[in-house]
């Protein structure tokens, strides 16, 4: 089923007797039973205020049609959306809708914000066919019960998504990004730790393949001071390359998308914990390889099929996410009191249990 207008997805919602497995462009992966509910006909920007830094655009929207609209104005989605399609073999356009759905944040989200702190406002259509809107078109007139951010990172269990309203930010003059080989993770928290922790304005901090990279954004000028600066500070964790411009953009797309695991063997693992934490979680899988997002914040891991991560992160705080591979629910079980509430509000906007069933279990 692929509708072609909100009305008609309201429409199709309301008189399915069975579960609906809802989804975008289908990239991300999400394997689920029931009749298929494509929101890919629910396509377009139906407003962009570039002065006003919003933007309106219908669930199904391809992410790459808005970044073109948006690039002609110098303008960008600044959280950086992650494109899952070579580390899960996926085909394909992942669409704006499946972006919210999913929270899909990328390296700057620990400036910026995650996706869910841009969107504005939702359209969307619950469990009983009930079209409902909630927020707003632009940031002045954002109010009422803030069902935006329930609905992202929902992953289509409380709602369809029909359309969402962003902030977007301008694209900065240039960026650069400062590497340095490090051997170990507990050396690369110590380094990006030193970077986020100065006055100059870090963008990303990640490590991989044995480097750690910084990413500086801004005004030619102040760049090239900072990047002086934070050179000469994190001089003690050794030799600092510079990548310019391209070569600077170029790494951050392999980093947000973990380009490095694409052709890797095994399954994938996103763990979130707190930065300090980022290294514990790599000594506690023991095996396989890893990489550092968010300062530490996010490790990603590949492992040897059906490696049970969860059972050997007892006693760290986070959260672990399968991405990739089969064999344990995707996301890390809650516990009881939060999976009561969970289960509560699922209760109220999909009382017959039809949206994407088991897709957060």
């Amino acid at each position: 089923m692929r509708p072609e207008a909100e009305a008609e997805l309201a429409e199709v919602i309301a008189a399915a007797e069975g579960p609906l497995a809802i989804q975008g462009g289908g990239t991300r992966g999400v394997a689920l039973d029931g009749a298929a509910l494509s929101t890919a006909g629910l396509s377009g920007v139906t407003l962009y205020e570039p002065g006003a830094l919003t933007l309106v655009a219908q669930a199904g929207t391809p992410v790459a049609e808005i970044e073109r609209v948006l690039e002609g104005e110098g303008q960008r989605l600044a959280f950086e959306p992650m494109d899952h399609r070579a580390l899960l073999g996926t085909t394909g356009d992942p669409t704006i809708g499946g972006v919210i759905a999913a929270n899909v944040s990328g390296p700057r989200r620990v400036q910026v914000g995650a996706a869910r702190d841009f969107a504005l406002g939702v359209r969307y259509v619950d469990g009983t066919g009930q079209v409902i809107k909630n927020g707003g078109r632009v940031m002045k007139n954002v109010t009422g019960y803030d069902l935006v951010k329930l609905l992202s990172g929902s992953w289509g269990s409380l709602g369809v998504l029909s359309e969402v309203s962003l902030k977007v930010l301008p694209v900065p003059e240039t960026e650069a990004t400062l590497t340095l080989s490090v051997a170990s993770p507990e050396t690369a928290v110590a380094a990006m730790s030193a970077a986020f922790g100065s006055p100059y304005d870090v963008t990303g901090a990640a490590w991989a393949q044995g480097a750690v990279s910084i990413r500086l954004e801004g005004f030619a000028p102040s760049l090239a001071y900072r990047a002086e600066r934070l050179t000469q500070a994190l001089a003690t964790y050794g030799e600092i390359t510079l990548l310019e411009a391209e070569d600077s953009a170029a790494r951050w797309a392999e980093i947000r998308d973990v380009e490095a695991f694409a052709n890797m063997q095994g399954d994938v693992w996103r763990v979130s914990v707190k930065p300090s934490d980022g290294p514990a979680v790599i000594a506690a899988a023991g095996q396989g390889t890893a990489m550092l997002d968010w300062g530490g914040g996010l490790v990603w891991l590949c492992l040897p099929e059906g490696t049970d991560l969860r059972a050997a992160l007892t006693g760290i705080a986070g959260h672990a996410q399968l991405v990739r591979g089969r064999g344990f629910p995707r996301f890390q079980p809650e516990p009881p009191e939060v999976a009561a509430l969970s289960t509560a509000l699922r209760a109220k906007f999909d009382p017959r249990g039809i949206l994407n069933p088991g897709v957060m279990g």
